[in-house]
């Protein structure tokens, strides 16, 4: 029966019934062209438990629109406190550092993201984790950063203002098929972050080794194209920027529901 699942499946199936595949632990290349993922239109992965730079490149070949992994999922709490930050104090972005746990792909997914809608350099760095512990953004105005060292209370610093301690618990597996089965269109989002990671981004991931006496760094470099909202201005000085980099953050950051973290 393990070799025929679709066989035992497609009889159970309702008519006109939207029908998703979740793999919980090891997925196929190509889960589109799997013989489950052939019935349904949306399917769920989740790279977390494989080594990081190669289950990202496989999800980038293997791609078919409906694919999504838990681990972009586990960024929507980031994304969206991330454009709440900027929406509060408009300012350009000029650098981002990610920290997170070794082989960590959300972190990756979630500075390539950054990296891509802001136009900026992004330096990913590894740390004791658990998960993504820090989030900093370089402005004209000061930094903006975002730390969650015990994986349960985050700070919020920002230029001028007093810190604040806001909840952004680690979410519970239920939580995150939760989120993915609210919305069963295809997440363009996270096709562009896909193809937002280059070559340069795998390689340099992979060279990444643990080191608890000073953590190791690489650079993150999103490609500049064009995305769904169009380019990004290059020129910093101009305010036009800072309006643009708050648009591609908020548009993304809500494309899903803003669950509780």
């Amino acid at each position: 029966l393990a070799d025929h699942a679709d066989a035992v499946v497609l009889p159970l199936l309702l008519p006109d019934t939207p029908v998703v595949t979740w793999w919980p632990a090891e997925s196929p290349a190509d889960p589109a062209d799997a013989p489950l993922g052939k019935l349904a239109m949306r399917r769920i992965t989740d790279a977390s438990g494989t080594h990081q730079p190669s289950s990202l490149e496989e999800r980038l070949r293997g791609y078919s629109p409906g694919d999504t992994d838990l681990a972009w999922t586990r960024c929507t709490p980031w994304r969206s406190m991330l454009a709440a930050a900027l929406d509060q104090l408009p300012c350009t972005v000029e650098s981002v550092k990610v920290t997170a746990e070794i082989d960590n792909p959300s972190s990756t997914l979630l500075a390539v993201w950054l990296g891509w809608r802001l136009n900026v350099p992004v330096t990913l760095s590894t740390d004791k984790g658990p998960g993504i512990t820090g989030v900093h953004l370089g402005t004209g105005k000061g930094e903006i950063s975002l730390a969650r060292p015990d994986g349960m209370l985050a700070v919020l610093s920002m230029p001028d203002q007093p810190d604040r301690h806001v909840a952004l618990k680690r979410r519970e597996l239920a939580d995150l098929l939760t989120e993915e089965l609210r919305r069963l269109d295809v997440d363009e989002t996270y096709e562009e972050v896909l193809r937002h990671i280059t070559d340069h981004d795998v390689s340099a991931i992979d060279e990444v080794t643990p080191a608890p006496a000073q953590p190791a760094t690489i650079t993150v470099t999103a490609q500049a194209t064009e995305g769904p909202l169009g380019s990004l201005p290059r020129d910093p000085a101009e305010p036009a920027e800072q309006v643009a980099q708050q648009q591609k953050l908020d548009g993304d950051a809500r494309d899903k529901p803003g669950d509780a973290p």
